[in-house]
């Protein structure tokens, strides 16, 4: 009646891998294995861009806050919301360091790899 190479649902045989050609040959392995896989790329890749997006932001802040600073010329409001945005850009940077810390610690904790972004033969760690 039927025969054991078909797929009884979707007419495909069982033996082939269906893949989703908008992510091409590069990603196939990726995409293809699961959600699994998936998770465990995209978790290190989204945290890292995290971190440097973070990092980039704190530098300009606090550039931006000293160059309003020197250009308060003394007016104690000036110098205060220069002052407010250098301690609100070094409060930034602790908070992101403490959250780097907690996710080592997970990571040491329970042996998983949340921060290592493998980029084919260059690996970030």
């Amino acid at each position: 009646m039927f025969h054991n190479s078909q797929n009884l649902l979707a007419g495909a045989p069982v033996n082939e891998e269906i893949t989703n050609p908008v992510f091409g040959p590069g990603l196939k392995g990726v995409y293809s294995s699961g959600p699994t896989a998936f998770l465990s790329t995209f978790i290190p890749n989204f945290i890292g861009l995290v971190f440097v997006i973070g990092v980039l932001v704190f530098f300009f802040m606090l550039i931006w806050g000293a160059v309003q600073w020197i250009s308060s010329g003394g007016d104690k409001q000036g110098l205060e919301a220069a002052r407010g945005r250098i301690t609100s850009a070094v409060i930034g940077i602790v908070i992101l360091l403490g959250a780097f810390a907690v996710i080592n610690v997970v990571e040491t904790f329970f042996g998983l790899n949340i921060l290592t972004i493998d980029i084919g033969p260059l690996v970030i760690q």
